[in-house]
């Protein structure tokens, strides 16, 4: 089976995007009105790191400080942002590659501030739509320019897919653990992303998870910054840590965000912290949908 995310890439370019047509207009003029959408994806070297939990309470955090949030479900073979936050969509993204949705009608406004689009374990299937529906899929993006973030869960793992996304985003977190196979992967997918995107302004930020205290977060973090500065001369940002918190084990049981249910709890105050960080380090202008799809499409 064909990679998902090249196979939306291929059709993509058969539409000519590359020159500017179809949704990178419909996308700039959104953009011009509107401003311009930051988009960040988060990534993790292997599962159960708890990228999605992150993913889904960071767009909360970020919508408590009047932020415009959309968060796109990229992990399209094991979609589950909205088990995170207790929804069953009806539709998803597969709806819209068969034009019985368009992409504002399968976008979920949650109760938490922010709005969803649920991935879909067909989406391989892409590459049989004819050309009308291929059209209406690409012009469906514009919906995405109406943000002031966008965040991207991706799958685990560095496949070209996920590289794809993490390519064109602004700005890329990756989230570890403490735990050594996490480290480990969490610097391999670091390495692939230095070795393989054509890119010498990628901005990598570091989260670590599920962390015992700010001292052995701020131990993994020089870790894994050291030895991606020393053998692949990557400059890392380490955003900071959440805490090992019984309150967001209790959530996820429930279905339901910790951001919002335990507003008070160490994970959700750590996020605000780090949703802090993000709006201040370095920070420039989102680039916008339409840079977005041309990086995606051309990687």
């Amino acid at each position: 089976m064909a990679d998902q995310a090249e196979t939306l890439r291929e059709f993509m370019k058969s539409q000519n995007l590359e020159t500017g047509t179809a949704v990178l207009e419909v996308a700039n003029d959104s953009e011009k009105k509107k401003g311009k959408t930051r988009i960040i994806a988060v990534a993790s070297g292997k599962g159960g790191v708890g990228k999605t939990n992150i993913s889904a309470n960071l767009a909360i955090t970020y919508a408590k400080l009047g932020k415009k949030v959309v968060i796109l479900d990229a992990d399209l073979g094991l979609a589950n942002v909205n088990v995170i936050l207790g929804i069953i969509p009806k539709f998803n993204l597969y709806h819209v590659m068969r034009k019985q949705k368009t992409m504002e009608e399968i976008v979920y406004e949650t109760e938490y501030g922010i709005k969803m689009i649920a991935g879909a374990s067909g989406f391989s299937k892409i590459a049989n739509l004819n050309e009308e529906e291929r059209q209406n899929f690409i012009n469906s993006f514009h919906v995405f320019s109406d943000a002031d973030i966008l965040i991207i869960d991706t799958s685990a793992g560095v496949s070209d897919g996920v590289l794809s996304f993490l390519a064109a985003a602004d700005d890329v977190i990756i989230v570890t653990t403490p735990e050594p196979t996490a480290i480990t992967d969490a610097y391999g997918i670091i390495k692939v992303m230095s070795t393989e995107i054509d890119r010498t302004d990628l901005n990598i930020k570091l989260i670590v998870n599920r962390t015992q205290s700010v001292n052995e977060g701020k131990k993994v973090a020089t870790r894994v910054i050291n030895i991606a500065g020393q053998f692949l001369n990557q400059k890392i940002d380490y955003l900071g840590c959440v805490f090992d918190d019984i309150a967001v084990q209790n959530c996820v049981r429930k279905q339901k965000p910790f951001s919002i249910y335990e507003p008070k709890c160490k994970a959700s105050m750590c996020l605000e912290h780090l949703v802090h960080r993000l709006e201040n380090i370095e920070y420039k202008e989102g680039k916008g949908i339409n840079n977005f799809l041309k990086k995606f499409i051309n990687n």
